[in-house]
């Protein structure tokens, strides 16, 4: 049998990042908490928690943080049914879900699935951000419940659930564009023109590329990772980029920015893995992230 008191110290120190934090949070002393943590670890004989600044779950410690979540879940579920089962302590009247997601869903279509989400349910979301190539690896991790993910194939003992497609359009500014391509978008041009990358794992500058030419070059970086400085930086002349359409058509009409090649646009296929289990507050975020990509995002080639 599980001890669920030193498992949901567990949970709540690798939500919060601190010992101290998570007491004040359980209403308990630290030395309480750190003694509850201690006691499942020596019993499993496994370390749960990486002692830090944050605090953070080794791999067995996010498996039975992601298992305290689903519980956490159904128990709320279950009251929802039963309510002369009592009211919840203050404690736990809600849960956390922790959800995997790309910095360009996030900045366009998915926040309003959350607020949706959230209006109606006694739940708060954790968001990890990651691009939409990676997401899929915190599922598999156990980091998290579920994720928005370029990856169709689903993860062990997860759902995929087709969303849509993003599409992204290489723009620069008049300016750059005229500066770094008197003579055209060639490769040559390309090489020698600083281009904008999210992060190390960004690679769609590179697909556009191959697209575009049909061969791979080689092109000097900006690295920002944020979605909005990306367009900031494209309209301000720093360099061209891959942004999502959706962020750069007003700019397209204006004429702020233009396309490298117009209609060499790049669609990235999205999909929302979840844990396969049937869990009712996790069927409703679900609804809501689906209902807010078909407002958001092109349509599932399929549709």
């Amino acid at each position: 049998m599980l001890d669920y008191l030193s498992l949901s110290a567990v949970a709540q120190v690798v939500r919060e990042g601190s010992f101290e934090r998570a007491a004040r949070a359980l209403h308990v002393t630290p030395s309480a908490v750190s003694q509850r943590v201690k006691q499942l670890e020596d019993r499993l004989g496994l370390a749960l928690i990486v002692r830090g600044s944050p605090c953070v779950a080794t791999e067995a410690g996010a498996w039975l943080c992601r298992h305290v979540e689903q519980v956490g879940m159904l128990e709320r579920d279950l009251h929802r049914v039963l309510p002369a089962l009592g009211a919840l302590d203050a404690g736990e009247q809600r849960v956390t879900l922790r959800v995997a997601v790309n910095a360009d869903s996030l900045a366009t279509w998915f926040l309003p699935a959350i607020a949706a989400f959230g209006a109606g349910e006694p739940a708060l979301v954790d968001l990890s951000v990651d691009d939409e190539t990676h997401t899929a690896e915190w599922l598999r991790a156990g980091t998290v419940l579920a994720a928005v993910t370029s990856s169709a194939r689903p993860a062990q003992g997860c759902r995929s659930v087709p969303l849509g497609r993003m599409r992204y359009r290489a723009t620069a500014s008049p300016a750059f564009t005229k500066k770094h391509f008197p003579r055209g978008v060639a490769a040559q041009a390309l090489a020698e023109a600083p281009s904008l990358a999210f992060s190390r794992k960004d690679k769609l500058q590179s697909q556009w590329l191959q697209a575009a030419l049909g061969q791979a070059v080689e092109v000097p970086r900006h690295w920002l990772p944020s979605t909005q400085a990306f367009v900031a930086a494209s309209v301000a002349g720093m360099g061209w980029g891959m942004n999502p359409s959706v962020l750069v058509d007003p700019h397209l009409r204006d004429g702020s920015l233009v396309e490298l090649m117009p209609g060499v646009d790049l669609e990235v296929p999205l999909y929302w893995q979840h844990v396969r289990l049937k869990i009712p507050m996790l069927d409703r975020l679900t609804q809501a992230v689906l209902a807010a990509a078909r407002d958001g995002l092109e349509p599932p080639p399929s549709a």
